[in-house]
């Protein structure tokens, strides 16, 4: 079982690309969230549908987190074959490697897409996370990626469901964790590294004068981008 979110946008449904935005923890909000940003970002000819798994921990902030969520979201994705593409909307690699083995179709890593997006902009740049336990796996993630020598990652000190209800208690945290990544890792740019962290980098871009990436809008973007491309075949 999943819950799910369809947000059509579409002008003509014949024309449409089908995107599929896998929230692999069960919280609903988080999910809510995740669709409020993928329909802000999605072009008109996208149709996007953002599910996760029944069952699955409410916050993915440990390895064991990880090990009982994983297989739910690999199950979805195999019962929700026939998209275009597909997202995985947290800052993991959760899911991305098996589903890359048997969807046919493109699947975005939302860590990827905002590692390659701030590559762009500066040569280093920072990870700003939910809680600390999440840190080891960010990094091995980023070595991963190739990009281990350029990035630092930094816990804020929120959990990912505070994270996505917010308040003032969470932007005074953030605007700390960027602060001290920026004056003591030489970030120029910072990556908002969780799904319920989603829909604050344009504010905190502004406040902060630096480039801040959220991961689920360039996941989203790299998402159609990839679709463009799979269609030409």
């Amino acid at each position: 079982m999943e819950a799910a979110t369809t947000l059509s946008r579409t002008a003509s449904r014949g024309a449409a690309q089908r995107l599929l935005v896998v929230n692999p923890n069960g919280n609903p909000e988080v999910t809510r969230l995740v669709a409020r940003i993928a329909a802000s970002v999605a072009a008109p000819g996208t149709e996007l549908r953002v599910l996760n798994p029944e069952g699955s921990p409410h916050s993915i902030e440990t390895y064991a987190d990880r090990l009982r969520a994983e297989p739910l979201a690999i199950d979805l994705l195999a019962r929700n074959p026939g998209y275009g593409g597909y997202v995985m909307a947290c800052f993991d690699d959760i899911a991305v490697d098996a589903g890359r083995r048997f969807l046919g179709a493109p699947i975005v890593c939302a860590a990827e897409a905002a590692i390659s997006v701030a590559r762009m902009f500066v040569p280093r740049f920072a990870i700003v996370t939910t809680v600390e336990g999440m840190v080891p796996g960010i990094r091995t993630l980023v070595r991963k990626l190739g990009a281990g020598e350029v990035c630092t990652v930094r816990a804020a000190g929120i959990g990912v469901a505070e994270a996505a209800a917010g308040g003032n208690a969470i932007a005074r945290r953030l605007d700390a964790a960027i602060a001290d990544a920026r004056n003591f890792d030489g970030a120029g740019a910072v990556i908002l590294g969780s799904g319920g962290l989603a829909g604050r980098a344009a504010e905190l871009s502004r406040r902060h004068g630096i480039p801040v990436i959220d991961s689920i809008e360039a996941a989203i973007a790299m998402g159609e981008l990839a679709m463009r491309m799979g269609s030409r075949g």
